[in-house]
């Protein structure tokens, strides 16, 4: 049986909670590795380091751990900005512990990252918002296509007991209308084909939608790469993948068509793996995230909530199913897409498991 430091050592080391011991200068005496996944950093070679050193937050929060270590004083704080030294900035709530040892007072303390709690929140009703309005769909595609069958059948017969050829031009409108708001009605629907799926590079997928873009701007709008090549392949449908990047880009392209020179227009295509990401209530131990990153205008804060809804489109000549299309794409391959967006900087990112074996939350 292992002596107790070692015991100690062994339980904090496997603890899911971020543990940072420092000492009584804020200095760094221990970190486990839930801390180091969540600053970015190497326990071993930071100690020693200033706390400051390792992140920031503000300084009314240094003064406050140097308040916890004269005068043995816990506290809270809740909602923190914590900033890496990546740059990455994350909201967490802490807990600062004084701890004596042998005379001397050192700080605990215990990291909870928000932003994952929140982001789930989130996307628990998003996916509850989808299905909600899936049914919704179904329900009003049955009844509006049962009639358009029944008005279609009725303008082939007609046609057949018109006196005038001339007259059949009236049953051709109906016809080719009732056959329109049929095709309307499947888009809204979604494919009901199950993905083909296949160990495909998400690279070739996002090269392919380049060349796409391209051709269809015709060189205007600058596109840039920003790829990690160590990504490994996924499993997938490429041709249902490249229509669901696609269908981003192309609203990018159209927002940067708005602006008073395309030339300007940037878009942005980037890769990164991301470790112990939630979707839904599986946890993965890897996923590849996407980001489709433009400089447009940006996406009115009133259409943000329901963009991913069946014919909501910010264009008076948009038909509002692109981005549902590509939520229901993401879906069906167990990942997920979200969106931020302010005048100047609109990013979609899909997140996509890499892992063949996952967890329940």
């Amino acid at each position: 049986m292992p002596d107790n430091d070692s015991l100690h050592r062994l339980l904090l080391d496997n603890l899911t909670t971020a543990t940072i011991l420092l000492d009584g200068e804020l200095r760094l005496e221990y970190m486990n590795p839930a801390a180091e996944m969540l600053l970015a950093v190497s326990g071993q070679r930071s100690h020693g380091q200033f706390i400051s050193e390792l992140f920031t937050e503000s300084p009314e929060a240094l003064i406050s751990l140097r308040q916890a270590v004269a005068e043995a004083h816990p506290f809270t704080k809740r909602e923190a900005l914590l900033t890496s030294l990546t740059g990455k900035t994350q909201t967490v709530d802490y807990a600062v512990t004084p701890v004596i040892n042998r005379g001397q007072t050192l700080l605990l303390l215990e990291v909870y990252p928000r932003d994952r709690l929140l982001r789930i929140t989130k996307e628990e009703a998003q996916l509850s918002k989808q299905e909600t309005t899936k049914l919704l769909v179904r329900g009003l595609a049955h009844e509006i296509k049962n009639p358009l069958g029944g008005i279609r059948g009725a303008a082939q017969l007609l046609a057949r007991e018109l006196p005038d050829e001339a007259l059949q031009d009236y049953t051709n409108v109906i016809i080719e209308e009732a056959d329109r708001l049929r095709n309307l009605v499947d888009r809204m629907l979604g494919s009901n084909k199950l993905p083909s799926l296949a160990m495909t590079n998400i690279h070739e997928v996002l090269e392919r939608v380049c060349s796409l873009v391209v051709a269809e701007s015709e060189g205007r709008i600058v596109l840039v790469r920003d790829y990690d090549p160590s990504i490994p392949e996924l499993l997938i449908d490429r041709e249902q993948m490249i229509q669901a990047v696609l269908n981003i880009v192309r609203n990018a392209m159209q927002a940067l068509a708005g602006q008073s020179d395309l030339r300007l227009g940037r878009i942005l295509l980037r890769t990164r793996t991301l470790r112990q990401f939630t979707i839904g209530h599986v946890r993965h131990r890897l996923v590849c995230q996407v980001e489709i990153v433009d400089n447009g205008p940006g996406i009115p804060a009133d259409l943000q909530e329901t963009m991913f809804y069946p014919m909501v489109s910010g264009r008076p000549d948009g038909t509002g199913l692109g981005l549902a299309i590509t939520q229901n794409i993401i879906s069906q391959h167990q990942g997920l897409i979200e969106c931020d967006s302010h005048p100047g900087h609109t990013r979609f990112s899909i997140y996509l498991p890499l892992d063949l074996g996952a967890s329940p939350t």
